[in-house]
């Protein structure tokens, strides 16, 4: 069993407890109702936080184990999906709302081809539209969600709420980022 370093540690400790405080805000219903603009800052924040923590390495065996061992396109949308969607958060912070962010691959690539959207672009344009649902506890209810991928990747706009919706693919974008590091989790215990 691999043991944190005392730096792991605290890095881990930081971004797990923020992870969580945003997850349990974005899952009640009134943050759907604030301004745009506050829920993008937050789920910038919690994509972020979680593609930070891809990086620690047991959570890298973590994903090449649901590769092998999850449904098609599992590891892929809890590693390159989210990964994807982080960056182009963090690269284009040019919009004020998840329903306005959108990149075509003159924008992409306007330093240089190759980077990691670029990539993940080529790789997933045309493919098949992956559905998912999850039980939402608290309402006793399912939510159904779809990926789509976008069918041409040139001078045309591809919208993020086109690939994820906001709402519904948020919050299964949150599940199962949680579900992923709570791999890594011995306890969790309530204050």
């Amino acid at each position: 069993m691999l043991k944190p370093t005392k730096s792991e540690e605290l890095f881990l400790n930081l971004s797990y407890n923020r992870f969580y405080d945003l997850f349990d805000e974005a899952m009640e219903d009134d943050f759907w109702n604030k301004e745009s603009w506050y829920r993008f800052s937050k789920i910038s924040q919690i994509f972020a936080i979680y593609a930070e923590l891809l990086t620690y390495e047991p959570l890298k065996y973590v994903l090449k184990d649901i590769k092998k061992n999850r449904p098609p396109m599992e590891a892929e949308i809890g590693g390159l999906l989210f990964k994807f969607v982080r960056n182009i958060l963090a690269h284009f912070p040019l919009f004020e709302s998840w329903n306005n962010v959108w990149i075509s691959k003159e924008l992409v690539n306007w330093q240089k081809e190759g980077q990691t959207i670029d990539r993940f672009l080529k790789k997933f344009t045309g493919n098949q539209e992956v559905k998912y649902r999850i039980w939402e506890e608290n309402k006793k209810q399912m939510t159904y969600i779809s990926i789509k991928f976008p069918e041409i990747y040139d001078k045309n706009k591809i919208y993020l709420k086109d690939i994820i919706s906001e709402k519904d693919g948020v919050k299964f974008s949150l599940v199962m980022m949680k579900k992923i590091l709570n791999t890594q989790v011995e306890e969790i215990s309530k204050i």
